[in-house]
């Protein structure tokens, strides 16, 4: 378990970090483009969210619990966001490609953020969309031989994880203030909310996993994984580290 001074240090050099070479051309092929498109579209837009429904609800609960670090940490957290969002964006223009300005997948995730005040189900739903980008990532990375995708793909891919575990820490401070029977029930809960959601992303983005090389039995096996690995960490007894 790590400190809010902790995770305000690692977004921070984390972001010096330059692992995408703008000067490469992209490549990628009409019939990748014909595959990855609209998945690739609908990913950017959902990457470049203000977060301010976010702050609003972590701002509330770090006040309340006396780490007003906390918010600081979460304001990088949505910059290292938003800088994939930028990337996946600039990536759509260089290839002669449209932004979009609306999905079905990203219009209800925001109705479903902007109606929560809950710092518990926010931390819950970024774990879930956090733990499918990285799958969703690796199968764009796999479904094109372009160096310049790929490169974009690899740098999210090395941010996700962190992101996991800075939200799954919170998650499990929250938990662990639950009394038994609170505890018991959001058991059963994180697991319907987080396969609904999965099962959502594998039918919202099918195709392009497929172009991966994954099949929904793959798909479901590995957020199956990310799920127990997950749930895990959260009912762990917890030990602060002072780092």
């Amino acid at each position: 378990m790590h400190t809010s001074d902790y995770w305000i240090r690692h977004f921070r050099e984390n972001a010096r970090h330059q692992r995408v070479n703008w000067t490469l051309a992209p490549t990628i092929t009409k019939d990748e483009i014909a595959e990855i498109l609209p998945s690739l579209q609908a990913w950017q837009l959902g990457e470049t969210s203000e977060g301010e429904h976010l702050i609003a609800a972590s701002t509330k609960y770090a006040y309340a619990l006396g780490d007003p670090d906390y918010v600081n940490a979460v304001r990088l957290f949505i910059k290292e966001e938003q800088k994939h969002g930028n990337n996946l964006g600039r990536y759509i223009d260089k290839i002669g490609e449209q932004r979009i300005k609306k999905d079905w997948g990203d219009s209800l995730f925001r109705k479903v953020r902007y109606l929560n005040t809950s710092m518990e189900i926010w931390t819950l739903a970024v774990i879930v969309v956090e733990s499918t980008a990285q799958i969703f990532y690796q199968a764009l990375k796999d479904a094109t031989q372009c160096r310049l995708l790929k490169q974009i793909c690899t740098d999210i891919l090395i941010d996700e994880a962190p992101h996991i575990a800075f939200q799954t820490e919170r998650l499990a401070i929250i938990f662990e203030n639950k009394s038994a029977f609170s505890k018991a029930w959001r058991k059963v809960v994180y697991r319907w909310f987080f396969y609904g959601v999965s099962a959502l992303v594998w039918f919202g983005h099918k195709r392009l996993f497929k172009a991966g090389g994954l099949t929904f039995e793959r798909y479901v096996h590995k957020m199956r994984y990310k799920y127990y690995k997950t749930v895990k960490a959260i009912t762990a007894p917890l030990v602060v580290e002072f780092a």
